[in-house]
C-alpha cells in the first residue's frame, strides 16, 4: 500500500508541475517580435492514469483553486466546481503550506459519501514556495475497522484466559494446603479438572475460529447426507443432554444431501445443540427438525429454554458475547461457539437466523446449499465402504 502511495505520489507531483509549467507559460507575453510561446501539451498519459487510481488525488494552488481533481476524490464529494468543499481537507492544506508537509485523518460526513461513516488519512504536501499543495487521500475505514477488532479480541482473549487459570491457581494452593483431607483433595482436583477442561475448550476454539477466519479456501466440498451431520451432533451431545434430563429429538425430511465439508458442518450442528442443551432447564426437550426449501436445506433446533431478549438477539453470533454471564460461567461456555457456527455457515455459502421469545425458547435455523442430487443410497453406500 505505501508502495503504490508512492507512485501515485509521484505521478501526482508530476501532473502538478506540468500544469504549473503550462499554466505559467500561458501567462507569459511572447517575446518582442517573435511567435507566441505555446503551452507544453498536458501529460494526458499520467492524467488518465491518476484518474483511475483509488487513491483520491486533489492539487490546489496558492489561492486554493483546485488545479486537479481525480474520479476518486470528486466521487467522494471532495470538490465543488473548484474548490475543497470540506473544512477539514481545507485546514490540512493550510497547515502543508505552512510546515511542508501534514499527516492526518478526518471522517467524510455520512451524506457526503451516502454510506455509513468512513475514514481517510490525508497526506498533504507543499509542492513550491509559491504554496501550491497536493493532497493524497486513502480510505482507512476498513484498516480502523480490524485494527479495532484485533483490540477486542485480545482483550477479550485475555480476560477469557485469566478466569480458568486463576481459578487454577487458587485450587492448587487447596490442594497444598488439604494436603492431609483426601475428600477436600478429590474435591478440588474435580475442579481442577473442569477448570482444565475449559481452558482446552476455549484454546481449541480460538484456533478453530482463527482457521475459519483467515480466508483459506475450504477443503473440497463434498456431497454429505445431512442425516448423517444430524445423527452425529446429537450422538455428540447426549451425554450433556442426559444429565439434565433433556430429551433429543430429530424429525423432518430424511435422504437430504448437502455439499459441504461432514466435520465443520458437525461442529456448527454440535455448538448449537450444545448451546440449547446449556440454556434449557432441565427435564425439557430440544429438536431438530430438517426440510428442503428453495435449494438450500434448512436445520432447525428448537429448545425449551430461557430465551434471548430482543437487545441480545442479533449479538449471539458476536465472540465472547454472552446473554447471562453467570450461566456461561456455571456451564463453562466460551463464548465461542455461535461465533464459530456463523463462520462455518457463511463459508459454505449458508446462513444462520434465530428466533426467540424470553420465557417461551429459541429456535437456530441453519440453511446449507443442497447437492446436486445423486441416488442418496448409492451415496450413503459408498460412504459405508469407504469406512
Amino acid at each position: 500500500m505505501e508502495v503504490a502511495l508512492g507512485v501515485l505520489a509521484g505521478l501526482v507531483v508530476g501532473l502538478a508541475i506540468g500544469l504549473l509549467i503550462a499554466r505559467s507559460r500561458s501567462r507569459q507575453d511572447p517575446p518582442s517580435g517573435g511567435p507566441p510561446m505555446e503551452a507544453p501539451l498536458e501529460p494526458i498519459g499520467i492524467r488518465r492514469l491518476v484518474d483511475v487510481m483509488d487513491p483520491a488525488a486533489i492539487v490546489v494552488d496558492a489561492d486554493d483553486l483546485v488545479l486537479l481533481a481525480n474520479a476518486s476524490a470528486r466521487g467522494l464529494g471532495m470538490v465543488r466546481a473548484d474548490r475543497i468543499s470540506m473544512p477539514a481537507l481545507v485546514a490540512a492544506v493550510s497547515s502543508a503550506r505552512a510546515a511542508g508537509s501534514r499527516r492526518t485523518e478526518v471522517a467524510l460526513p455520512e451524506h457526503v459519501v451516502g454510506a455509513g461513516p468512513r475514514r481517510v488519512g490525508v497526506h498533504a504536501t507543499r509542492l513550491d514556495p509559491s504554496g501550491t499543495v497536493a493532497l493524497l487521500l486513502q480510505d482507512v475505514t476498513e484498516v480502523r475497522r480490524v485494527e479495532e477488532v484485533r483490540r477486542d479480541f485480545v482483550a477479550n482473549v485475555g480476560h477469557e484466559l485469566k478466569t480458568p487459570v486463576g481459578a487454577l491457581t487458587l485450587l492448587a494452593e487447596a490442594v497444598q494446603e488439604a494436603a492431609d483431607d483426601p475428600e477436600a483433595i478429590r474435591r478440588f482436583s474435580a475442579r481442577m479438572r473442569h477448570e482444565a477442561e475449559r481452558l482446552a475448550r476455549l484454546v481449541r476454539e480460538l484456533i478453530d475460529l482463527s482457521r475459519l477466519q483467515g480466508g483459506d479456501p475450504l477443503p473440497a466440498l463434498e456431497p454429505v447426507p445431512l442425516d448423517v451431520i444430524v445423527a452425529e451432533a446429537i450422538d455428540r451431545t447426549r451425554l450433556a443432554a442426559g444429565a439434565k434430563g433433556i430429551q433429543l429429538t430429530a424429525a423432518g425430511q430424511s435422504d437430504l444431501i448437502v455439499r459441504g465439508v461432514e466435520p465443520q458442518l458437525i461442529t456448527a450442528l454440535t455448538n448449537l445443540l450444545a448451546n440449547a442443551v446449556a440454556y434449557s432447564a432441565n427435564e425439557t426437550n430440544v429438536s431438530v427438525g430438517t426440510r428442503a426449501r428453495s435449494g438450500f436445506a434448512e436445520i432447525a433446533i428448537t429448545d425449551d429454554g430461557v430465551g434471548i431478549p430482543d437487545g441480545d438477539r442479533q449479538r449471539v453470533f458476536e465472540r465472547f458475547y454472552r446473554v447471562d454471564q453467570s450461566r456461561a460461567t456455571a456451564t463453562g461456555g466460551t463464548g465461542l461457539g455461535l461465533a464459530i457456527v456463523k463462520h462455518i455457515v457463511t463459508n459454505h455459502g449458508g446462513s444462520v437466523e434465530v428466533w426467540s421469545e424470553p420465557g417461551v425458547g429459541s429456535t437456530f435455523t441453519v440453511r446449507i446449499p443442497l447437492a446436486p442430487q445423486p441416488d442418496s443410497v448409492d451415496l450413503i453406500a459408498e460412504r459405508e465402504l469407504m469406512s
